[in-house]
């Protein structure tokens, strides 16, 4: 991963697009937030392990976070969260990530349909995909390693741990040789 995240230093400068306009992009690279408030401990790892199936994963510290939705009177358990720099080994368009990253979830044993109807959500395992870097076809004209990262709008800004755990990894990235 040389120098793989120099492009997102300024989360400012970069584009922001919905989702559903990015299904059928093929990405070449992620930056994922993965966050679990019930026995993060064991699922935390296991995501871990099936995101390295993928590609190289390079990880970020894991943070605990309150529930941001937590109040006084309605008090929740502390999430743990940490940012994934995920480079696939073979290029996926985003749908697919998607239904892959779900069925991760699935595999740490995440029930949407019962955590809606729970006053307190037991989420196992979050895979949240923060920001994409789209697959750019080469031709003639192309630099060499021309890269592009664009954020999904849906999750910007950017959780405090998540802008935490990104600065930790282009920090990191800024170091390998």
């Amino acid at each position: 991963m040389h120098k793989a995240l120099t492009g997102l230093k300024n989360f400012a400068s970069l584009e922001r697009r919905e989702p559903e306009a990015l299904q059928a992009q093929s990405v070449t690279a992620v930056m994922l937030a993965l966050g679990s408030n019930y026995q993060a401990e064991m699922y935390l790892p296991v995501a871990r392990e099936q995101l390295g199936a993928l590609g190289q994963i390079q990880l970020s510290t894991a943070f605990q976070n309150p529930d941001f939705t937590a109040t006084v009177e309605h008090p929740k358990p502390d999430y743990t969260n940490q940012c994934v720099y995920l480079s696939l080994q073979t290029p996926m368009t985003v749908q697919q990530l998607e239904q892959t990253f779900k069925q991760f979830e699935w595999e740490c044993h995440r029930q949407r349909l019962i955590e809606q109807q729970m006053s307190i959500k037991q989420v196992t395992m979050d895979i949240d995909i923060l920001l994409v870097r789209l697959l750019i076809e080469k031709n003639s004209l192309s630099r060499e390693n021309e890269s592009e990262w664009t954020i999904m709008a849906d999750r910007y800004p950017f959780k405090a741990h998540e802008v935490a755990g990104i600065n930790e990894l282009i920090a990191k990235d800024s170091f390998e040789k």
